[in-house]
């Protein structure tokens, strides 16, 4: 494996996004019925507020000129 491979789903995310930014590209997550628990810290012990994902969600890039 080389040192530019990417190992796990956010490499890939991050990777993907920060090819297509620049390039006028559209990103769409499509998420059904996703529930996740948001903690309220990074401490082991958290408590967690839980988040229903059901829909759509788009990011779009765009260049800006420095002009």
């Amino acid at each position: 494996m080389s040192p530019a491979e990417t190992n796990t789903w956010p490499e890939l995310a991050i990777s993907l996004y920060e090819h297509l930014t620049g390039k006028n590209a559209e990103i769409i997550y499509t998420f059904e019925d996703m529930k996740i628990g948001i903690p309220s810290s990074t401490d082991e012990n958290a408590k967690s507020a839980p988040w229903h994902l059901d829909g759509t969600l788009r990011i779009h890039t765009r260049t800006h000129d420095g002009g």
